[in-house]
């Protein structure tokens, strides 16, 4: 598959070179080393743990973080190209990424002990070791608040009890980093975060079954049963309450959000040139009217994306940018991504289900990409208390 770009508004002319040659290059390495197995991979379920040193050679993994700890330490419009591309080869790949940098290296390099930087940043940004982030629980996706793991204090330690839900990289993770409340000062729902080696006793994961959307993800339950921790751990900078892993997501949610825009570059140029080509009554079909709003329709709202991600990636720069937007970007964008993935689907026809074409794998990823980090009505919500200054949930 060939990636002819979508670039409507010249938004490549406000990019500066740097961010362009990552670009590129992320670009090139999605085509050269994702495309020829992807397809293969997702009816397999299986993620490519082949790749993973490979995207640690070429820096995608906490891609904005410091130089010291063995991170790119690019700007974020950088960091979020990153994510485009690696989502125009799999919502999977870009989740793997996502994961490793914003929800596992961010957290140990913002909220960690200087010990657990020098122990686990070098090695995941290299991808020598693999993380996880353990917040959902099987009934606690959308209110974290309530959720039931227990870390409880001991001479020395903590003793870690309860179950993980929907967590990526989970099975083949060196490491987890693990939200549970801890009741300290007599607040039950006191929640603190912990750096989890995964060889841990009482410490598992399973693989998730029936999964039919992100099949070349691997996405996991943990198990955690009288799971003895050091007091070094605890991540000694995060505080009471879910402050620090909602900082975490939106961290994540900011990825989610440019690599959306891929996945809609994806259909839409799959979609373009398969109109060009395919013949239908005589002509191509996409000389016929309806395909055609179909393609302006697609550009259109992917040109819109752009824009938006792009902002938000200066704003994001700028020290100024705030959760709501990001809420606001991860929403639409997504949503967006689904719309374009679906009549991309479409207008491929009866082809459109196969394989070897990729608007339908993108579409069924998407619905995925849709709910998680944040429901599309939960980011509605948000918006709306920040409109109104009311809380509806």
């Amino acid at each position: 598959m060939s990636f002819e770009g979508v670039d409507f508004y010249d938004v490549d002319s406000l990019l500066s070179e740097e961010e362009r040659m990552v670009r590129d290059t992320i670009r090139q390495w999605v085509e050269d080393r994702v495309m020829p197995i992807i397809g293969e991979a997702y009816i397999q379920r299986r993620f490519p743990k082949e790749l993973i040193p490979e995207m640690g050679e070429l820096g995608m993994l906490g891609a904005n973080l410091p130089e010291e700890y063995g991170c790119a330490e690019l700007n974020n419009v950088a960091y979020g190209l990153i994510n485009q591309e690696l989502e125009r080869g799999d919502s999977g790949i870009r989740s793997f990424a996502s994961v490793q940098g914003s929800l596992v290296m961010y957290p140990i390099f913002a909220f960690g002990s200087e010990e657990h930087r020098r122990e686990w940043l070098p090695r995941l940004a290299a991808g020598e070791a693999v993380g996880c982030f353990g917040l959902t629980e099987p009934d606690y996706g959308s209110n974290p608040a309530g959720m039931i793991t227990t870390a409880r204090k001991v001479d020395g330690g903590w003793v870690l009890n309860g179950t993980k839900m929907w967590i990526t990289n989970g099975s083949m993770a060196d490491v987890a980093v693990v939200w549970a409340q801890t009741g300290e000062q007599g607040d039950a729902k006191s929640i603190r975060g912990f750096v989890v080696p995964t060889d841990t006793p009482g410490f598992t994961a399973t693989d998730q079954k029936g999964k039919l959307s992100l099949l070349a993800s691997d996405t996991s339950e943990l198990h955690m049963e009288d799971v003895e921790l050091p007091d070094s751990a605890l991540m000694p900078n995060t505080t009471s309450g879910l402050k620090h892993p909602l900082l975490c997501l939106t961290q994540a949610r900011y990825g989610i959000a440019w690599g959306a825009v891929g996945s809609a570059m994806a259909c839409f140029d799959e979609a373009r040139s398969y109109a060009k080509e395919r013949v239908m009554f005589g002509e191509p079909i996409g000389a016929k009217q309806i395909q055609q709003v179909r393609l302006a329709n697609m550009m259109t709202h992917i040109t819109q994306a752009q824009l938006m991600v792009l902002q938000l990636g200066r704003l994001k720069d700028k020290g100024t940018m705030t959760p709501f937007q990001v809420s606001m970007a991860k929403r639409a964008n997504v949503s967006m991504a689904t719309d374009v993935a679906r009549e991309a689907r479409r207008l491929l026809g009866g082809n459109g289900i196969l394989v070897e074409y990729h608007s339908m794998r993108h579409m069924a990823n998407l619905e995925s990409v849709y709910t998680y980090e944040g429901t599309d009505d939960i980011h509605a919500l948000i918006l709306g208390q920040t409109i109104t200054g009311f809380s509806a949930f």
